[in-house]
């Protein structure tokens, strides 16, 4: 593919802002099932609008229907899909495994791209969306330039990476904290960004989980023949399309314009970051400031009497933003800039390196000689963007419209799709019969605010009749009124059912600790399922119960080879039961082995469970983000369904290093912290390079509806045997686990 900048478009003029700063496509939601709910996000008509105008330049706009789906939504789903190929949409992003198999069934036009929510971090992943239909791949956000070029390379998909904007903390689609503490899902699109919060960690109060945001710069001339992603669906025209044309540039000219990072920063940025795109990074957070800063201006050199002095490294203007960092606040203090005064006398304008006196508002926190100033607000810059774009109504998709004109000496007629209507009058012979077609299909071009073109005409005038102008306006009128497109009839695709009820549930117990699950008694379960590492080996595994173990790849796996070369040499030891928690599994497990999904891979519905039944899959287990209503309406359905009864939920899978220390001097052996918000507690655990978050309640199902298998994770956080032992006698019994919580399962998600 050429390579391709992409833009967002919150809502219909930041689509008008990217087009006409460079971009050569655009991704947007609707007003339902986007990642991004908080968005204005487009109506159906701003969408035919955009995606009309967008083909007029020759430009394309993708959909975002990324969240994932309960089942009473599929109804709904399916209008919002055949709302995208009502509007030609040039394709749809999406997470949920029900979403993709409703567009191979039911919209099969519509083009699949793999959204970052699906965690696709290497080569396997995106073979596996290879596999499931995707034609583009949009990939984790914390990949390495080499990681990114082989699957450019070898995927044969279309790859799409981020360039530019905000960055979560933990991957993508694998961020439970919102949803787990609030009920606020960030995949469904409604996050509250608990990793902006303050957490008290390491003996201080600080953010340690607060990103930079995202910005290669020159570094996307490193990526020729991919998507260049801008993140900010959220932000305003002004800031899409300054950004646009920041990168536009850089890709045209292969030069950063040193002023137009700047406009970028007075518009909206956080101290910048380039993630591990060159390999592992420590500097990815910003601990000590959250939101906008600005664009550093100056440092502060006298405060007297409600008044600041500094000089400004660039020019201020009356009403600009003014912020200054103040000790012990999170974030700078702001203001605007409405008294100027230069030499003593009010100015509109201040040049840089004059002296510059400015009020602050009543109120002021105290602030320190020497603080940081930053133009968080330019009037200037505000100005420096102005886009143009069409009248409203002018872009409109049409569906051509066949036409047969029939013309006798007392009628004329009209004829299209099924559907003719007559004008009765007197039609004598033409004195230019060459004309006579050429104001026909003049008058039938002219489709006004019908959804119709004109498609092929035919004109049947054997006595080369003339019919005045007026008379076809009005035939043209009435047809295009009576013509009635059919809609074609849209269910949902039928799914594998259960062919007997749910009696007697079997239990599994799941860990990632050997050692205690040689502890466990084989008599406590029906299966083990143990989490495996790029140097397990056959030997690992003796003494465990061999009809009962399954192996589990987990959600994680960079690099690659190491897991796929540990994978073939167990299956050639005779371990054919696997458990996968990510869709590279389908590409590293034979598709003949014995394999369960486990609920990292979010099945919230039917659709995405039939999905799971196609590719080979023949258990999956519910997401621990769901509640009770939703989970009852798919154990009674589903084939073969896992519950999870007691899980520590992951709730930020990172990356990232949340260790204060220098990776040179890092033994990158286990730790575990203890951390507070304030709201609740939890546990910090960083092991090779890699942070994981619990909460230090354990996620625990008293009573459950039913299902086939009911599980026990005993995985990240550690357990004594005795510990685990109790744990399991309690949780089989029905028991009470004291300080533990439900998650979402006995209330809705929120809204």
């Amino acid at each position: 593919m050429q390579t391709e900048l992409l833009s967002p478009a919150g809502d219909i003029e930041a689509a008008y802002s990217a087009f006409y700063f460079g971009a050569d496509a655009v991704y947007l939601g609707l007003r339902q099932f986007s990642a991004r709910a908080e968005a204005v996000n487009f109506t159906p008509a701003e969408l035919d609008e955009i995606t009309a105008y967008a083909h007029s330049i020759g430009k394309k706009v993708y959909v975002a229907v990324n969240t994932v789906m309960q089942e009473s939504e599929l109804p709904a789903l399916l209008e919002t899909l055949a709302v995208c190929e009502r509007c030609r949409a040039d394709a749809v992003i999406v997470q949920d495994w029900g979403v993709a198999r409703l567009v191979r069934r039911v919209f099969p036009t519509l083009v699949l791209h793999a959204s970052t929510q699906m965690a696709i971090h290497n080569l396997a992943g995106a073979l596996a969306m290879k596999r499931m239909g995707f034609s583009r791949v949009v990939l984790a956000r914390e990949l390495s330039l080499p990681e990114i070029r082989q699957i450019q390379a070898e995927s044969g998909l279309e790859v799409e990476v981020f360039i530019h904007g905000a960055l979560c903390y933990s991957y993508s689609g694998l961020c439970l904290f919102s949803s787990m503490t609030t009920g606020r899902s960030a995949n469904r699109g409604k996050c509250v960004y608990s990793c902006r919060d303050t957490f008290r960690l390491n003996g201080r109060q600080y953010h340690p989980f607060s990103m930079k945001d995202l910005a290669l710069e020159k570094e996307v001339l490193k990526l020729p023949g991919l998507s260049l992603k801008i993140e900010g669906r959220k932000k305003t025209a002004l800031y899409v399309g300054a950004v646009t044309d920041y990168y536009r540039r850089i890709l045209d000219t292969g030069k950063i314009d040193a002023g137009l990072t700047d406009n970028l920063k007075q518009i909206f940025a956080r101290p910048w970051t380039q993630l591990h795109f060159k390999g592992k990074n420590k500097a990815v957070t910003e601990p000590d400031f959250v939101g906008h800063q600005g664009l550093p201006i100056g440092t502060v050199d006298r405060v007297f009497s409600h008044t600041i002095t500094f000089k400004p490294t660039r020019a201020v203007a009356r009403y600009d933003g003014i912020q200054i960092d103040v000790p012990g606040s999170e974030k700078p203090f702001g203001f605007s800039a409405e008294n100027l005064v230069v030499g003593g006398k009010k100015v509109f304008e201040a040049s840089a390196g004059q002296t510059v006196t400015l009020t602050l508002p009543p109120h002021h926190p105290f602030i320190q000689k020497g603080s940081p100033v930053y133009l968080s607000s330019s009037t200037r810059v505000k100005g420096a963007y102005p886009y143009t774009k069409p009248r409203p109504g002018a872009f409109k998709n049409r569906t051509p419209l066949d036409i047969d004109v029939f013309i006798a000496a007392n009628r004329v007629t009209a004829c299209a799709n099924g559907t003719s209507v007559s004008i009765d009058g007197s039609f004598t012979t033409a004195q230019q019969p060459e004309k006579t077609r050429t104001a026909i299909e003049k008058a039938f071009a002219k489709t006004g605010e019908t959804s119709f073109s004109l498609g092929m005409l035919q004109v049947h005038n054997a006595d080369d009749l003339f019919v005045p102008a007026s008379v076809l306006n009005e035939l043209r009128r009435q047809l295009y009124e009576a013509v009635i497109l059919p809609e074609r009839p849209i269910e949902l695709p039928s799914t594998p059912v259960r062919t007997k009820p749910t009696t007697d549930p079997k239990w599994s117990i799941k860990t990632d600790d050997w050692d205690l699950a040689r502890h466990l008694n084989p008599a406590d379960y029906d299966e083990l399922t143990l989490v495996i590492t790029p140097r397990t080996t056959p030997a690992d595994l003796a003494g465990f119960p061999a009809d009962k173990v399954r192996l589990a790849l987990p959600v994680i796996m960079r690099p690659e080879k190491p897991f796929a070369a540990v994978v073939s040499t167990l299956v050639q030891a005779g371990f054919h039961k696997w458990e996968i928690a990510n869709p590279a599994g389908l590409t590293l497990v034979p598709k003949q082995a014995d394999i369960a999904l486990d609920g990292m891979v979010p099945i919230l519905n039917t659709q995405a469970a039939a999905m799971a039944d196609e590719l080979g899959i023949g258990r999956v287990t519910l997401s621990v983000e769901d509640t009770a209503d939703n989970v009852a309406s798919l154990v009674s359905r589903i084939k073969s369904v896992c519950l999870i009864r007691y899980q520590d939920v992951p709730l930020f899978l990172s990356a990232n290093c949340v260790r204060e220390n220098d990776c040179r001097d890092c033994p990158r052996g286990r730790i575990e912290m203890s951390m507070t918000n304030g709201k609740g507690s939890f546990t910090v655990i960083s092991e090779n390079c890699q942070t994981i978050v619990t909460d230090n309640r354990p996620y625990y199902i008293k009573e459950a509806p039913p299902a086939d298998w009911y599980r026990i994770d005993f995985c990240y956080r550690r357990y004594t045997p005795d510990q685990a032992k109790d744990v399991v006698k309690t949780v089989k019994a029905g028991g009470e686990i004291n300080h533990s919580f439900d998650g979402n399962f006995h209330k809705r998600f929120a809204t």
